[in-house]
């Protein structure tokens, strides 16, 4: 996790070199735009590559903490994608606004460049807004996933107690129905001696009185 940490600020830092170098492509020429370009070019690879470690280092975490991980990085890799467009979309209007410089005369370029810088301005703004809040809402979807994985967990543990008092209550069942049964065959015995004791005695009290009868 450690790791992904910081692959996550490698990647916040290039994102915010490449906002502000599209936002400088809109105002360069010559040699410095064909640099800009090249740079951008780099570090849109560069954050695509960070994107797909980030991606490996995922998978390797227990399925339990991956959920805030993964909303994360689908972020990351949306912005990715937007940056990407506003990368394309900044050099095709560089290309049409300027084919023919010579049309424009100082003060016209002047007031283009303070309108490119003001439109540049606003869109780092946005951006800025829209990473806090991708940023808020991802912490605020991880902080609900670790609340239902706790949920979970301690439904489990109810669940688990459940079942061992059950078992419990099986044991003390099964005990408590061998007892009953050796209780009455305990009393069954018991009644068969009584009874057979009753016979050996009205047959001794007969035939007494048989033979003290027999005699007279």
């Amino acid at each position: 996790m450690d790791l992904i940490q910081d692959y996550e600020q490698q990647y916040a830092v290039l994102t915010a070199e490449i906002t502000a170098q599209i936002g400088r492509l809109s105002t360069s020429s010559g040699g410095e735009r064909n640099k800009l370009i090249s740079d951008i070019d780099r570090q849109l690879e560069e954050s695509q590559e960070l994107l797909e470690q980030i991606g490996l280092e995922i998978r390797d975490i227990p399925q339990a903490n991956r959920p805030g991980y993964t909303s994360r990085l689908n972020c990351y890799q949306a912005e990715w994608k937007r940056l990407q467009q506003e990368f394309t979309n900044a050099k095709k209007e560089r290309s049409k606004g300027y084919d023919s410089v010579d049309e424009f005369d100082e003060i016209g370029i002047q007031e283009d460049q303070k309108r490119r810088l003001l439109d540049n301005s606003e869109r780092l703004e946005r951006t800025g807004n829209q990473l806090r809040d991708s940023y808020r809402v991802v912490l605020e979807t991880e902080q609900i996933g670790n609340q239902v994985m706790q949920d979970l967990s301690q439904q489990r543990e109810t669940i688990q107690r459940a079942r061992g008092r059950l078992r419990e209550t099986d044991a003390e069942l099964g005990r408590s129905s061998r007892l009953l049964n050796s209780m009455m065959m305990r009393a069954l015995r018991e009644k068969i001696v009584l009874v057979s004791v009753a016979i050996a005695i009205f047959l001794v009290l007969f035939l007494s009185i048989y033979f003290s009868i027999s005699s007279d």
